[in-house]
């Protein structure tokens, strides 16, 4: 009989289950997309649910349980923090201890109390290290034999930057950088002061950076005022912030605002205030210091461990732009980054660092990897969403052929429609890879400003990212390689490059926004760049379809892909979820499985 393992990762951000069958992953959500509460911290109780649905399994068929941090150690962290800088942090003390004396310090029995609910457990619980966990992560699904594994992230429980080499079944730790030095806590407090929410919106802060002036003196002044005054670092990456300047430690900010006021004549920005060219730059400037940073670090795992390939895990390594820097850099032949690679990730590191680890079980290698496009969350069958309309009121046309229909959606794509899209397994990790997704034509001038402020009610800054048919990416994108995860970004080749008007860096923002840079305006940042998904038939072989039918129609085998959910939700997960949200945006269209819907027809 198969030996099943459940991984949890829980109590900070980003809850979520994962359950491994003979070290292979059957089922891996979220448990935001459940309770629809963004960036959920609870029990992941839905997603064990769901896990053990999908599986066919019992609680009591369950072998192991890993948890994806060590919570004692946590605490020790903490405790040792609030002692080195007293008497400072007392408020933060005082609101911090009860929940852990009451709650974290007893988590062994709450996780087995949590599960109870489901039936009888007598599976031991694990506890891997937070980085552990991270780096099995990236390292068992990966392609590689054997590797050099760069993890790097806000803290875990000591550890906020870690190298390690990973081969055949083993992962070797061989450098570590403790807390409070952390450049996902340095990116985080710029995060915070340009007036973005730390743990979410550091997308867009670094969606915000090329909208810098790279050559301004402000910009250049600020990197240098953060390369003197916030960090000292060193040649191999590693770093030393001085917490002067920063209260994350002990404080209930990131940031000693009144010392960053001064250090760069820029008060902290207030969330939904206006955004000037001082954010703008000083976002570009930690983006700049952060890509050196991360390089660095990667050069360094290059050296030490002397390994062709990289992988990658941890929140910091969501941040694309810098992914690609050390791709084209580092001098690695090969690099892999985990797509789940913040802490819902860290629930399938767990689970897998207990089977390859502890359990002594080799791997077996998957090509491209063994994620599965990571399309690992809930499907949903033909008679849910006939439930669903029937619920709804919702009138749909069924289209049985998968051809007409993705010939069908394209049309309407192609006429200037944006497109709800659901289909199969929903992804697992922050990105929406074309199951649980918006849909528009890349061409159309005007399509970013429309999905950005009438159907997501986000930022019109935010950028989109094309989805593009694998083989003829090279036709539009410098040479990245396969980019199935969005983890990367590439060029847009000059041919395609529309001229920029005379003072383009002295607009404002917006102007240059709707400047039409290409030929593909909808999924061109304004420094011609953009985070691409490439999609390749053999592992996605449906929206491959669709991207195809698209090309036959327009010439063009591109489509904005953005995911599938409006500002401050999480990615729709059932048929209901994208029928209301459908119904509650200026959304023109949702195709869920075989039933087209068309708001006109509502």
């Amino acid at each position: 009989m198969a030996l099943a393992i459940l991984g949890i990762s829980a109590y900070y951000h980003d809850s979520a289950a994962v359950l491994l069958l003979d070290g292979k992953i059957v089922a891996a959500a979220q448990e935001e997309r459940f309770t629809r509460i963004r960036h959920d911290a609870s029990f992941p109780s839905h997603a064990i649910e769901y896990a053990l649905k999908e599986s066919g399994l019992l609680i009591e068929k369950i072998n192991a349980v890993a948890f994806y941090e060590k919570p004692f150690i946590k605490f020790e962290r903490l405790l040792e923090t609030y002692h080195a800088f007293a008497p400072v942090g007392v408020k933060s003390f005082v609101k911090a201890m009860p929940t852990w004396i009451k709650e974290k310090m007893f988590l062994k029995s709450r996780i087995r109390n949590e599960l109870s609910k489901f039936g009888k457990l007598e599976a031991p619980l694990y506890f891997p290290e937070h980085h552990l966990s991270h780096a099995a992560s990236a390292f068992y699904p990966s392609p590689f034999e054997e590797t050099a594994v760069l993890t790097v992230d806000g803290v875990g429980e000591w550890a906020t930057t870690t190298i390690c080499r990973g081969k055949g079944n083993s992962i070797e730790l061989l450098k570590e950088l403790h807390f409070p030095h952390s450049v996902g806590l340095l990116y985080s407090a710029f995060t915070y002061y340009v007036g973005f929410r730390v743990n979410s919106g550091e997308y867009k802060l670094m969606g915000l950076a090329p909208y810098g002036n790279p050559d301004a003196e402000q910009t250049k002044l600020f990197r240098k005022k953060i390369l003197e005054e916030l960090v000292d670092l060193r040649d191999d990456g590693s770093l030393l912030l001085n917490m002067e300047y920063f209260e994350f430690a002990t404080g209930l900010r990131m940031t000693n605002d009144s010392r960053w006021a001064t250090l760069f004549g820029l008060s902290v920005r207030k969330p939904e205030s206006e955004i000037t060219a001082a954010h703008m730059n000083l976002a570009l400037a930690i983006q700049q210091v952060t890509e050196s940073i991360l390089l660095k670090l990667a050069v360094q795992a290059k050296k030490i461990t002397g390994s062709a390939n990289l992988v990658m895990a941890g929140g910091v390594a969501l941040n694309c732009v810098a992914n690609s820097k050390i791709i084209r850099s580092a001098g690695f032949r090969q690099c892999w980054i985990q797509p789940a690679a913040g802490d819902a990730g860290g629930a399938l590191g767990a689970a897998l660092a207990v089977w390859h680890i502890s359990m002594k079980n080799s791997r077996e290698y998957a090509k491209p990897d063994g994620m599965q496009n990571s399309l690992l969350g809930p499907s949903y069958d033909e008679k849910e969403i006939e439930r669903m309309i029937s619920g709804q009121g919702a009138i749909g046309k069924r289209i049985p052929d998968l051809q007409e229909l993705c010939n069908c959606a394209a049309m309407l794509l192609a006429e200037g429609k944006v497109l709800g899209w659901f289909q199969g397994r929903m992804e697992f990790g922050p990105r929406a890879l074309g199951n649980r997704s918006i849909l528009g034509d890349p061409r159309n001038a005007g399509m970013q400003k429309k999905i950005n402020l009438r159907i997501k009610f986000r930022e019109g800054f935010r950028p989109f990212a094309p989805a593009v048919l694998e083989e003829e990416a090279p036709l539009y994108f410098d040479g990245i390689g396969s980019s199935p995860y969005m983890l990367t970004v590439a060029s847009l080749l000059p041919s395609l490059r529309h001229a920029q008007p005379g003072g383009y860096e002295n607009l404002s923002w917006q102007e240059r926004l709707y400047h039409q840079r290409s030929d593909i305006p909808a999924v061109t940042h304004i420094d011609y760049s953009a985070r691409l998904q490439t999609v390749n038939k053999a592992s996605h072989p449906l929206f491959h379809q669709l991207l195809s039918a698209f090309k036959s129609i327009t010439g063009i085998g591109i489509l904005v892909n953005t995911s599938f959910n409006v500002r401050g939700e999480p990615i729709v997960c059932t048929p209901e979820d994208a029928y209301r949200c459908f119904m509650s945006t200026e959304m023109d269209c949702l195709v869920i499985g075989n039933f087209i819907f068309r708001k006109e027809e509502q």
